[in-house]
């Protein structure tokens, strides 16, 4: 795999730089053509088997600086084998360029040795093969490899298939991934949910994000990267147009964009001319500082097409701002009617590519009218504002805590080890 891994690495490297010579489009196709030749190809690669030849603990591998929703989770993940009181490490892998890096609080664990028995690989399906050939068949032999792969829908690629044969088993944040990857292989797949908090800080107020103080304002949240049509913010959007006019001048729309284009800009400026109150937040924030402005707000918005977890609308949650979100996929699993507004769809067929998802998949297609409906009252009505973002408070700290995190991966870390 010398020249692929080369290949790979290159294009990635170089990506900024083809882009402006490249479509898109065609830069997307030829890294999926070269990781599907590369995965069809692991078939006929043999790990030694699992067989304590290292000692117990766990190689977690992952971004864990990035500052993206995958970074988070990588750092989620930390925190539950630190509270399981299991012996570990971390791997800094990333395909290169890579995202933003800023985030350190783990740093006291990142090792280049890979000394434990147990490998976590928290590098989702889509970049597995890249990672095999980077860093190479001795790191998974002799020890028990597991997976933690987030996903957003009930139809999985089939070209990633292959990767399934470089585990042992796989793991994943929500019941929702794990019963859509159990329709594709017989080995053993688990959820482990995260543990979610929100530490905020006060100096992050309205002012610093230059929001004003006397208008009642939403907020929605997408990133490029993380495909604009699953996080779907023409429906919010339209909710908010059909919500209030333009002559209404105590309410406001903030948008907080990731990885994004000059095009992405006008797009939101077009999206919503004639509005007074619209800021667009564009910089790179600290995890404190988004949550901050996620309480600093009043209401969070996700009308998403589909989530494999849903972490953003967890810690809204968990930091008592009230939440509007399409009823459908992994977010479903910490939030219910009484402690979020949850928004119903009707279900629709992918009509063309939109890589990594296909032509023919399906996702939710969220009802913008019942949605305008919901920030109409929550504006209104403050009795209604105040039972959500309380009952929103206790739920999730109740779905998701760190007791019965750290339960599951001591058991589980305990069956696989009486395998031998």
């Amino acid at each position: 795999m010398g020249f692929s891994k080369f290949a790979l690495a290159a294009a990635e490297r170089f990506r900024p730089v083809l882009l402006k010579i490249v479509p898109q489009s065609m830069l997307s196709s030829i890294k999926e053509n070269l990781v599907r030749r590369n995965t069809n190809k692991l078939k006929n690669v043999k790990i030694v088997p699992y067989d304590r030849t290292y000692p117990e603990g766990i190689n977690l591998i992952g971004n864990i600086r990035a500052e993206t929703g995958l970074g988070q989770s990588t750092r989620l993940v930390s925190d539950i084998l630190e509270a399981s009181g299991e012996a570990y490490v971390i791997h800094d892998f990333f395909v290169p360029p890579g995202p933003s890096m800023n985030d350190h609080t783990h740093d006291d664990k990142i090792s280049e040795e890979f000394p434990y028995d147990i490998n976590i690989f928290h590098v989702n399906a889509s970049e597995f093969t890249v990672a095999f050939i980077n860093m190479g068949k001795q790191v998974w032999d002799h020890r028990y490899n597991i997976a933690y792969w987030l996903w957003e829908l009930e139809e999985f690629p089939e070209e990633w298939l292959g990767c399934i044969d470089l585990v042992d088993e796989i793991w994943t944040p929500a019941d929702f991934i794990t019963n859509t990857l159990k329709k594709y292989t017989d080995k053993p797949v688990m959820t482990l949910p995260y543990c979610v908090e929100a530490p905020t800080d006060e100096k992050f107020d309205r002012e610093f994000f230059g929001l004003p103080d006397d208008v009642f304002l939403f907020l929605m949240m997408f990133d490029s990267g993380s495909i604009m049509e699953r996080k779907n913010p023409d429906s919010v959007f339209a909710a908010y147009k059909e919500a209030f006019g333009t002559d209404n001048d105590k309410v406001g729309i903030v948008v907080k964009i990731n990885e994004y284009s000059t095009e992405d800009i006008d797009y939101i400026h077009e999206a919503l001319k004639g509005y007074a109150n619209v800021y667009i937040l564009s910089e790179t924030l600290t995890k404190v500082q988004v949550n901050s402005l996620i309480k600093a707000v009043d209401v969070f918005v996700s009308l998403h097409r589909a989530e494999g977890f849903g972490l953003v609308l967890a810690e809204a949650m968990i930091a008592g701002t009230p939440t509007i979100a399409t009823n459908w996929s992994a977010n479903t699993e910490f939030a219910c009617p009484e402690a979020a507004c949850m928004v119903d769809y009707k279900m629709i067929e992918i009509e063309k590519d939109i890589p990594p998802y296909k032509k023919g998949y399906h996702w939710a297609d969220a009802d913008v009218t019942q949605a305008a409906g919901f920030m109409k009252r929550l504006y209104e009505d403050r009795e209604f504002y105040e039972s959500i973002a309380e009952n929103a408070e206790r739920y999730v700290a109740e779905k998701l805590n760190m007791e019965r995190s750290t339960r599951i991966v001591k058991e589980r870390v305990k069956d696989i080890r009486k395998k031998l």
